[in-house]
């Protein structure tokens, strides 16, 4: 490992016997640059959000996506390390709205708006109905935070409501970014067993050569959740740049489902009521405030709520 450490990139067979973290995000490129590859390995993640938010099966799959896609789409929009990301999925469908935030630094959130909705297999194929369950009359939007510090939201109309394919659109019309997207969640014995993610982008100076072999590629990879089970993350992105010269990263990035949610921001929420609505709180025993990104519940107590009335008394002081 001395040698690719020194150019800060390796082989995927320098993978082979390192440990990696129980979820993770992989960097590399191909073709001599002219390919940058970002992938996930979200199993973890999407399991953890199955668990906070009693996700039904179809709806795992829909926000386990949009977890995977917000991850890599801070990877690459990203422009600085704590950079923020927020992916929102209207499409009408029963689920409702989903929503997630992927950070630079490998944190990531998110939650859809009826966990419980869900739909059969399609008969079809035998696969979740997650087009289905999203829904394509509506939109994809993501926002991020310009070099300047100002957010941008840009969005377009959901074309496959899968997810993947309306990410790839956003970063091809509204991004200007050449790139493909796969995307995927398979559960069994009803948990997640394997979830993902895979962004390739055309970079400046590709050749006409490059794009053929990585789109054969592509379509000789098949469904991304196949490539997990077989392969992992590593195999996966082997395989979409078979023939093209991979070139990793040294390190795995850990990635996690954290909230940035806590009991002082519960609290200040209480803010938005107004003083007699706090008042009815305290007098009921307190009040309780659920974050809807993770799903935790927090219980204020009278004093809690009281003291947000003595803090705004001193302020007007």
């Amino acid at each position: 490992m001395t040698d690719t450490a020194k150019s800060n990139t390796a082989t995927p067979d320098a993978y082979a016997d390192l440990p990696l973290p129980a979820s993770f995000i992989l960097r590399g490129t191909a073709a001599g640059g002219t390919l940058r590859l970002v992938g996930i390995e979200a199993s973890h993640v999407v399991e953890e959000a199955r668990l906070r938010h009693g996700l039904s099966k179809t709806a795992t799959a829909a926000l386990g996506r949009t977890l995977a896609a917000s991850a890599l789409l801070a990877a690459v929009l990203g422009k600085r390390t704590d950079s923020r990301v927020t992916v929102r999925v209207d499409g009408g469908g029963p689920v409702g709205w989903i929503v997630a935030e992927g950070s630079t630094d490998g944190r990531l959130r998110g939650y859809v708006r009826h966990p419980d909705a869900d739909l059969p297999l399609r008969e079809s194929d035998g696969k979740l109905d997650v087009r289905g369950i999203v829904g394509v009359d509506g939109e994809l939007a993501v926002t991020r935070l310009l070099e300047n510090g100002e957010p941008y939201t840009g969005s377009v109309r959901l074309r496959s409501g899968e997810i993947a394919e309306d990410v790839s659109l956003y970063l091809g019309s509204s991004e200007q970014i050449p790139n493909a997207v796969l995307l995927g969640v398979y559960e069994e014995g009803g948990r997640v067993a394997h979830a993902g993610g895979l962004l390739i982008q055309a970079m400046p100076g590709v050749t006409d050569e490059t794009l053929a072999r990585l789109e054969a590629n592509i379509a000789a990879l098949g469904m991304l959740t196949d490539q997990l089970r077989a392969g992992g993350l590593l195999g996966a992105m082997q395989g979409a740049a078979e023939g093209l010269d991979l070139q990793l990263a040294t390190e795995a990035q850990p990635a996690r489902f954290s909230c940035r949610c806590s009991r002082e921001r519960a609290a200040d929420s209480l803010k938005f009521f107004g003083a007699q609505e706090r008042q009815e709180m305290i007098d009921a025993g307190g009040q309780e405030v659920l974050c809807h990104w993770c799903g935790e519940t927090y219980r204020l107590s009278p004093d809690e709520i009281a003291a947000l009335d003595d803090g705004e008394a001193r302020a007007r002081a």
